[in-house]
């Protein structure tokens, strides 16, 4: 192991993992996460994480850790490592899959650190796939379907899947969320989709900047209507998208500007 693989950690509960704590976990699938990109050792939108990590625990665990206690394990980890990486937070039931965890089951926490990223360049062609997520509000784990269509997409000479849901809406991507631009204002699609926390951000930087925002429903013939579209997730406020199937889409680089503009505006927080 070199020294700058060294600044990376795995830690269960504060505490350095060890094989046969994690050895359970490679072999689960009952557990949810939060995904967070670390600048100078600070992250935005954590308040917008906490509350993803809170909302998914009591979904999935009936209970949910404090915030503080949340925050203590985050820190050590970013401490641990150099002033920017992704970190990954995982919670999941010490009782493991395929049983009903009484409250003397204390959600557990697994942070892992890596080297930072910013996510592709783009611009993106993205192949429409109807599927709708099982419980598509949580961030949870498991999802073989995302890692499929993403393959399949590839297959076909795309980049990455987008999904529609069962009346033709666009909603997610495998691990992105959509926006979409009318040439003056930033269109939410209208769907079943997880809340994304740099969505979350992107929407409340916005609105203080004055930017019209909606929500509606988008579907395959409106794209041709719409100035541009991008996906984003925890590498990026925005990454360009220029084809929907057989529909192409101008890059839009004043929407991308404006995006980047609004995330850089949400201040960087110590965990």
């Amino acid at each position: 192991m070199t020294a700058n693989q060294e600044t990376y950690v795995t830690q269960r509960n504060g505490l350095d993992a060890t094989a046969s704590e994690l050895s359970p976990l490679a072999f689960a699938g009952y557990a949810h996460f939060t995904a967070m990109q670390i600048r100078g050792g600070k992250i935005r939108g954590l308040d917008l994480h906490l509350e993803r990590l809170r909302f998914a625990s009591r979904e999935l665990f009936g209970q949910a850790l404090a915030d503080d206690e949340i925050r203590r394990y985050l820190r050590k980890a970013v401490e641990a490592g150099p002033a920017d990486l992704s970190l990954l937070a995982t919670l999941y039931s010490p009782a493991g899959e395929f049983t009903v965890a009484g409250p003397e089951a204390t959600p557990e926490v697994l942070v892992r650190t890596a080297p930072p990223s910013s996510g592709p360049q783009g611009p993106l062609a993205l192949a429409p796939v109807e599927h709708e997520r099982v419980l598509p509000q949580v961030k949870h784990v498991g999802e073989v379907a995302k890692t499929y269509y993403l393959r399949q997409a590839v297959e076909q000479g795309y980049d990455d899947a987008v999904f529609l849901d069962r009346a033709g809406r666009l909603s997610e991507g495998t691990i992105w969320n959509l926006a979409f631009w009318d040439g003056a204002a930033v269109v939410w699609p209208q769907a079943d989709m997880l809340l994304g926390t740099t969505m979350g951000i992107l929407r409340r930087q916005l609105q203080r900047l004055g930017i019209p925002q909606r929500t509606q429903a988008v579907t395959l013939s409106d794209l041709s209507s719409l100035k541009g579209a991008v996906v984003m997730n925890s590498w990026t406020p925005g990454i360009a998208v220029n084809r929907i199937g057989p529909v192409a889409l101008p890059e839009a680089p004043e929407f991308l500007a404006l995006l980047h503009e609004a995330y850089h505006a949400e201040p960087l927080e110590a965990s």
